[in-house]
Formats: structure tokens, C-alpha cells, sequence
């Protein structure tokens, strides 16, 4: 399971979630469907189900101890 389909469950599901971030079904479905979730909805999701930036967009997001060099 992708980290977006983990926080759809822990919404309550798909349409739970696209309510709390303020987007269609349509789009969380697309979402979970693709494992990839745009930049601009990854903090509102971390907000409403507690999944990590991280665990979301690792590229975007990187551990801070990956990112220590």
C-alpha cells in the first residue's frame, strides 16, 4: 500500500480525505491510483491524516539524517 492510500484509510477513506483537503474524489482517487501526490497537497494531507512529508514526497521531503552529508 502507498503512503497516499495510508492516509486515505486513515481519513476514513477517499472521499473523507478529499473533503478534509479540499479536493475532488476524483483527484484523491487519482492519487492513490498513481502512488504520486502533487507538491502543493502534501502539507495539507500530513495536517489532516498525520502522514509524513516524508513518507508522501521523499523526493521533495528527504529524512533530515539522508539529507546530512
Amino acid at each position: 500500500m502507498n503512503a497516499i492510500s495510508k492516509a486515505a484509510d486513515k481519513a476514513g477513506g477517499q472521499s473523507a480525505l478529499a473533503k478534509l483537503i479540499g479536493v475532488s474524489g476524483q483527484a484523491v482517487n487519482r492519487m492513490c491510483t498513481t502512488g504520486r501526490v502533487p507538491a502543493e497537497r502534501v502539507l495539507a494531507i500530513e495536517k489532516a491524516t498525520g502522514i509524513s512529508r516524508h513518507e508522501l514526497r521523499p523526493d521533495l521531503y528527504p529524512k533530515e539524517e539522508d539529507s546530512v552529508a
